[in-house]
């Protein structure tokens, strides 16, 4: 039969930048950085979407980012500034993406442009989404401001919002432009949010990088006490990890697979069922405990690094177990993550399990009797 075909490869390329006070001018890296890309002689603009939480934080923020753009005009600013809630509020609740979409409309930004966000995931995963379906495509910059976002999802290729009452049932994978990565923002973080992120690294330690699992156990007693210079270090050293794994095989997940979400599966559904109480990365952390309890149940991981594994999430000040986590029959609510993972995934299920630490195997069944003894075996800890 008589066809046509067509084939074409596209470069995806962008650099993540670690930096401090990002917004002082004499700090010239975000001015050098728009100075080398696009044309100068066209008209460029710049739209930020900022984190409540950070402003509150930051309260002079705005009006450093003016400063910055009335010394540095390489491309013109907009000086109405959007302002939105952090956390998974803004990826349920469409006003929030509709408000983007109406200033991209109101300010005329074109796909010469750029927005960047300054926030947490949340608000980085609605803004990359909301400039990848804008104009199909304006250019994105990321200024991640948690430990989270700097280490994890601030520096892959996904967006998404929250529909159907489904995790990132809407989303692209859209790289963006460039990220900043300033640590000054860490210091403002509460307790518990400096430690969520943490998960995150032991998660592609755990699958990838025995090395770094080691270092997290070494350093456990420094990233409680807060130091900047031991989470500086984390973070680049996971961001390291997370862009090697994009720069694989299926950086668009194409397949079935998803092997950076170990533990994920329970997570994302104990968030959706603690109505969003539980931090995404404390629910990583109980995900990957209950996973890493079922390793060791069907013969894959050892007891002493099964011990390790808890042991660290411990020491960090993790719980390892939720009351909504509970697998006490086949209809368990936190079951249901299963199939929805599968579903998202679009074809068979495929769940991240580790043989040994720094070594993932992926499996396509689930026992639910093993996985029942394996949340008795974390309550025994």
């Amino acid at each position: 039969m008589e066809h046509l075909q067509q084939s074409f490869t596209i470069k995806f390329e962008y650099k993540v930048y670690f930096t401090s006070h990002l917004f002082e001018v004499s700090n010239n890296i975000f001015n050098a950085f728009l100075n080398n890309t696009g044309s100068p002689e066209i008209p460029r603009k710049i739209l930020f979407v900022i984190d409540q939480g950070v402003i509150t934080a930051n309260n002079d923020l705005i009006s450093q980012i003016k400063n910055y753009f009335d010394r540095h005009q390489t491309v013109q600013l907009v000086n109405d500034f959007i302002v939105i809630p952090g956390g998974e509020i803004v990826k349920n609740e469409t006003r929030y993406f509709d408000e983007i979409l109406e200033a991209v409309n109101t300010y005329k930004i074109d796909r010469q442009s750029y927005i960047a966000a300054i926030g947490g995931g949340s608000v980085l995963d609605l803004v990359g989404y909301a400039a990848a379906v804008s104009h199909r495509g304006i250019k994105h910059i990321r200024i991640p401001t948690t430990v989270l976002s700097q280490n994890d999802s601030g520096v892959g290729v996904k967006n998404g919002i929250n529909y159907f009452e489904k995790k990132n049932f809407l989303g692209t994978f859209a790289p963006p432009i460039a990220v900043f990565n300033d640590d000054q923002y860490l210091k403002t973080l509460s307790y518990r949010d400096w430690r969520s992120g943490i998960s995150e690294a032991i998660k592609v330690a755990l699958i990838k990088d025995p090395v770094f699992f080691t270092w997290l156990e070494e350093n456990a007693a420094a990233l409680v006490s807060r130091d900047l210079k031991t989470m500086n270090y984390l973070v680049h050293r996971c961001a390291e990890l997370h862009m090697q794994h994009i720069a694989g095989r299926d950086p668009f997940e194409t397949g079935s697979s998803r092997p950076l979400d170990f533990g994920h599966w329970s997570a994302h559904k104990l968030e959706q069922l603690s109505n969003f109480e539980v931090l995404h990365g404390e629910a990583v952390a109980m995900g990957m405990a209950l996973d890493t309890a079922y390793s060791n149940m069907c013969g894959r991981l050892s007891g002493g690094e099964t011990d390790r594994i808890i042991s660290l999430l411990k020491v960090l000040g993790f719980e390892i177990t939720h009351p909504l986590m509970e697998v006490d029959a086949d209809d368990s609510a936190i079951l249901r993550g299963l199939e929805e993972f599968r579903e998202h995934l679009g074809g068979r299920l495929t769940i991240m399990l580790l043989d040994r630490i720094g070594v993932g195997a992926e499996v396509h069944e689930i026992d639910y009797e093993l996985l029942k003894q394996a949340g008795k075996k974390l309550k025994s800890y």
